[in-house]
């Protein structure tokens, strides 16, 4: 049985709204709720556990409500970052497994779900090829390559073991060290093996206001009428 944790703590600055992102209405409905719809019922998924900005608590609880979702919820406060969040998430949580996802990535499907909770491996996250150059630069110029071919871009949901994580952001709070996702925090102090599946292109996070019009299209094209 997993405990699912879904970060949407973010205060949407970069997306100039009043509202945070993650409350943004998607094919009419709110961003995280795309996510939710999609995870609710899946029968290995014990809890869930929302980590927001204290203020809109009451918001997600409505939410869940009017959507008449059937899980067992827990709703809990953000830290300052999202590092922070996902540590809140790991310690509210019951199971000895985890599944992480961002509430700004509304366009996974229930089979990637279902796909990466089935997975023999401990630790497993997605990731899609980068179709483009990467240089690494110094002072403003070219100062080495790097080979696209083994290159990965990270995406959510990841499954990890709940204690290995945990123990890891432990050690980077005492390091003072910042991380931008949990699979690298993991590998950077466990060395743990950690299974990259092949995840799919639509599967973007909204973070600017152009994105949203993007998710629009995406939504009408790829995801209108999947689970």
């Amino acid at each position: 049985m997993f405990s699912a944790i879904i970060l949407a703590g973010g205060a949407g600055s970069r997306m100039l709204r009043e509202v945070p992102k993650q409350f943004l209405a998607l094919g009419g409905k709110p961003l995280i709720m795309h996510t939710l719809d999609r995870i609710d019922k899946i029968p290995s998924i014990g809890e869930i556990i929302i980590v927001c900005h204290p203020q809109y608590k009451e918001h997600v609880q409505i939410n869940i409500s009017a959507y008449m979702l059937q899980n067992s919820y827990k709703i809990i406060d953000g830290g300052e970052s999202r590092q922070e969040s996902t540590y809140l998430g790991l310690k509210a949580a019951s199971s000895d497994d985890v599944l992480i996802h961002e509430a700004a990535r509304p366009f996974v499907t229930k089979k990637e779900f279902e796909t990466i909770l089935s997975d023999p491996g401990e630790n497993v996250i997605y990731g899609v090829d980068i179709p483009f150059t990467v240089s690494l630069i110094k002072d403003g110029a070219i100062d080495g390559l790097l080979h696209r071919d083994a290159l990965v871009n990270v995406q959510l949901p990841q499954k990890f073991s709940r204690k290995k994580l945990l123990e890891a952001h432990e050690k980077a709070i005492s390091d003072k060290l910042l991380f931008t996702e949990d699979a690298s925090i993991l590998y950077h102090y466990e060395k743990s093996q950690i299974k990259v599946l092949q995840g799919m292109q639509q599967n973007v996070k909204i973070t600017s206001p152009v994105d949203i019009v993007t998710a629009e299209l995406i939504y009408k094209e790829y995801i209108s009428g999947r689970d």
